[in-house]
């Protein structure tokens, strides 16, 4: 952990007692979620884009005429931003899945804006519901219209030929540092198509957590050498599902096969803990909700899933050791000059993994026609699973 963040995180813990903390969280994961209407709209995709009656669940289907999407109503700068997951059944190589914050290029959008009649830009628009009518895909975090200063958090869910082995890959960029990429891939212990699994992350100044379920797989300790590298700007939260042909399996050798489709991915237990923010300011907004006041930060960075305990690493290790396909802290062929400083390696972890950064050991493998239930990735299942859990049945 870079020592500045020790120092910044001990004097948080000093003060905890007389902190006001985030009333609604009572622990970990016992997050209070909202219904669709209240926390976000619809993107893109039209009838693609299925609501319960509840309101509380979402399905995102791709078929030949379209993907689908929907957007947070609100910008956020930090939080807890989670939902549960269903994915796609059968063969999905080619479909992409994806859970994600983006923050928008503000000089690109207020031009933009301008050139259609907004004086102040995209964003005099105020909120991201009122952007997606002037810029109905700008969900896709490909840098098209967010040029290359954007941050962005990803879960990323890879389909593949073979139902229930999808891979994920979580990124994370800042000031648009995607030629410094900091991807990692993995295999789930689980079918993620039989039952809905939570997927989380947490964005506090100065770490970033990714959890499966109460698993954290991936802890980002800010450091100074990171510079702009990690993420500072307020971010919209979306959910996609889209074709990635032309990389999402196997580097594009397996394309979208539509005599699957509809693709159709689940979406529930949605939770936005934050500070509603401004994108061009990068400031709290005027009534903004929970979290936006100094205490509430203070709380965010206390509650338990901004804590990384002792257990929770632990955990944390025994998952990526089993399930890591790829790291870029080891990928030496696309960064010779070395690792990111925030990287924690070791000689030992590395002799597992060649120069690309692929394991050798975590592959996976064609997996058989008979099926096996779903588990929960826990603290305690995921020191206990084996290699050959990976090729889920």
């Amino acid at each position: 952990m870079a020592l500045e963040a020790r120092f910044f995180l001990a004097a948080v813990f000093a003060v905890a007692a007389t902190c006001l903390c985030l009333s609604a969280v009572a622990s970990a994961f016992a997050v209070p979620s909202v219904a669709f209407d209240e926390g976000y709209s619809p993107l893109f995709g039209d009838d693609n884009l299925v609501r319960s009656s509840d309101d509380k669940s979402v399905r995102l289907l791709l078929d030949r005429r379209s993907g689908s999407g929907f957007i947070s109503s609100d910008y956020y700068l930090h939080g807890f931003f989670s939902a549960s997951i269903k994915l796609p059944k059968a063969y999905t190589a080619g479909v992409v899945v994806a859970f994600y914050q983006v923050a928008y290029q503000p000089h690109a959008l207020v031009a933009q804006g301008r050139q259609q009649g907004e004086p102040h830009g995209l964003f005099g628009l105020s909120s991201p519901k009122r952007l997606r009518r002037l810029h109905p895909r700008i969900n896709l975090s490909n840098g098209d219209v967010y040029e290359k200063t954007h941050d962005e958090l990803d879960f990323e869910f890879l389909g593949s030929r073979w139902g229930g082995q999808w891979r994920v890959q979580t990124n994370v960029y800042g000031n648009g540092s995607t030629a410094r990429g900091r991807e990692e891939r993995y295999l789930l212990p689980f079918d993620p198509t039989l039952e809905a699994h939570r997927y989380s992350v947490l964005w506090a100044p100065t770490h970033i957590i990714f959890y499966i379920d109460d698993t954290p797989i991936r802890e980002v300790i800010r450091h100074p050498g990171m510079g702009g590298d990690f993420p500072s700007k307020p971010m919209a939260v979306y959910a996609t599902i889209w074709d990635g042909s032309t990389w999402a399996t196997d580097g594009g050798k397996y394309k979208v096969n539509y005599k699957y489709a509809p693709f159709a991915s689940e979406f529930s237990d949605l939770a936005l803990l934050g500070c509603r923010a401004d994108p061009v300011l990068r400031a709290p907004r005027d009534g903004g909700g929970a979290g936006c006041a100094e205490p509430d930060l203070l709380g965010l960075l206390t509650a338990d899933y901004a804590v990384m305990t002792p257990r929770k690493r632990a955990a944390m290790r025994a998952f990526r050791a089993r399930h890591m396909t790829y790291t870029v802290c080891y990928d030496a062929v696309r960064y010779a000059a070395g690792p990111f400083p925030e990287c924690d390696v070791s000689d030992v972890e590395k002799e597992s993994f060649s120069a690309w950064g692929e394991s050798k050991n975590v592959v996976m493998k064609a997996r058989g026609r008979g099926r096996r239930r779903g588990r929960k990735a826990g603290v305690a299942g995921a020191g206990a699973m084996s290699r050959l859990d990976v090729s889920s049945s």
